[in-house]
């Protein structure tokens, strides 16, 4: 029953302080590189645009890029 997630990606939707989960999985893929990203470690996203990010620096290539 706890595998049932597992190699699943997840639906997020982003909020200021944290996300909410849609549906279930463990992971997301970066919006700009296409990596997977645990949630466990998912720190970077942009609630604007419903995107999740890798790391710091993907988040501000993305948020430049939109400009």
């Amino acid at each position: 029953m706890l595998m049932m997630n597992r190699n699943k990606q997840a639906k997020l939707h982003f909020m200021a302080n944290g996300f909410r989960m849609l549906s279930s999985g463990d992971h997301v893929v970066c919006a700009l590189t296409g990596e997977s990203i645990s949630l466990d470690e998912l720190r970077y996203w942009s609630v604007a645009l419903q995107e999740p990010y890798a790391s710091a620096e993907i988040s501000v290539k993305a948020a430049l890029a939109k400009r």
